[in-house]
Formats: structure tokens, sequence, C-alpha cells
């Protein structure tokens, strides 16, 4: 099996929490990254859809893609969002599943908890929640989620391969897996791994 090579756990994460708390609370802020209305506009994200939404739902999203382009939620699903945010692709799930569905979001920085969790409750989602936790330790009972969504996350934990494993333990028999994420298809040198500056960027 191949051995992971990552900058210290408890490092990479502080890093990834301090980048993502300034996105949170600073969005007029220009980042190395495209975020906000902007980028989910050229991820394909519905504008009409996304200006129903009080500006705070979107404005410190931070996604790589559109994890709906890979499929549909349907009215009454449980649906999980690893490493949710702000919550915007929460909100979308949470119109998607209606009152009788479900949308549990978790993510480890509070500052964008307490903003998704401010934000839901303005838009009167009382269907969607978001706990505080890890990608490699999800807060969710095993078979429990219909589909599972995540967008630009996975690749930001440091192991790829636990992540996984949650996934597919949250899961129920014959549940999907909706995943918008960054790959690299070619070898990447040790050095680079190791690099927490790369991590986060």
């Amino acid at each position: 099996m191949a051995v992971q090579v990552a900058p210290e756990t408890e490092v990479l994460r502080k890093e990834v929490q301090d980048r993502y708390t300034e996105v949170a609370t600073k969005p007029d802020q220009t980042f190395h990254f495209h975020h906000g209305r902007p980028m989910a506009e050229i991820l394909g994200y519905t504008m009409d859809q996304v200006d129903a939404m009080p500006p705070q739902a979107v404005e410190s999203f931070a996604g790589v893609g559109n994890p709906f382009s890979v499929g549909s939620i349907q009215p009454g699903e449980t649906v999980l969002d690893i490493g949710s945010g702000a919550g915007f692709d929460c909100f979308i799930a949470g119109e998607a599943v209606g009152p009788a569905g479900k949308v549990i979001g978790v993510d480890m920085t509070e500052a964008m908890l307490d903003k998704a969790r401010d934000t839901a409750q303005q838009m009167g989602l009382d269907q969607v929640e978001f706990r505080h936790g890890l990608a490699e330790e999800l807060p969710v009972p095993d078979g429990s989620v219909d589909v599972v969504i995540s967008n630009g996350v996975i690749n930001l934990c440091p192991d790829k391969y636990k992540a996984f494993e949650e996934v597919f333990r949250t899961l129920k028999p014959g549940g999907r897996l909706y995943l918008a994420d960054i790959v690299v298809h070619k070898p990447v040198p040790d050095a680079a791994k190791a690099n927490v500056d790369l991590w986060t960027a």
C-alpha cells in the first residue's frame, strides 16, 4: 500500500482552519482562489437559484466544482455534506430534499459553522443542520445517509483513505457519492506533498 506523505496533521488542520476562517469572516477580501458568487457562476450553478438566496449564503463559497452536476437529490432524502463551509451546497440540497428530508453539514472551522447556522435560520431551512467534525471522523451514524456530497475538501484531508472509509460507512446500501474535487494526473514529489502552503492553496 502506498504511504501518504503530508505535513503534520494538526499543523495542516490549523492552517486550513485559519485560511477558511478568513473566507468566512472577510469574504470581500482577495484570496489566491476564486470564491463567492463569481465562483458559483464559473462552476455552472443556476444563477436564479443563487440569486434567490441571501448574499451571505454564497459570499464565502469556495468550492472547486458542482456536485449537483453528478446527479439529482430527491425529496425526503438525507444528504451529508463533508466540509460544508458556510453552507452554500447544503442550502441547495435543503431546498431539494424539502421539509421531509434532512441535510447535515460537517465542518471543522467554527467561523464557517457559525455563519452557516445563522444563514440556515434566516432562510427557514429547518431541515438543514451543521455539526462540528472532521472528514476522517464524521459525527454521523453508520448507514444513515442517502447521498454524500463534498466540494473541494477531500484534497485538504491528510488521510484520504480514512475520509473515504467514512464516506462509505455513513452511506445506506445503494447510497450515492457526488464528489467535486481536485485531481492531479501526475506524480507529486514528496517535498511538495509535505508543503503545507500547497495543501491549503
